[in-house]
């Protein structure tokens, strides 16, 4: 299906070569998980590596 108002829903990283962000309609966009924020799930890791 095609829209004329896409919608970000995501983010694709990748490890060689760009990243890609991923779409959808309106209707189909409410279905998509809220993407993590990347600092909020990184951060809590960086510190327990920090306090060995």
């Amino acid at each position: 299906m095609t829209t004329e108002a896409p919608v970000a829903v995501g983010a694709v990283h990748q490890n060689s070569g760009p990243g890609f962000t991923v779409y959808a309609c309106q209707a189909c966009a409410a279905h998509y998980p809220p993407q993590p924020d990347v600092l909020t799930v990184l951060l809590p890791f960086r510190r327990a590596e920090g306090d060995e």
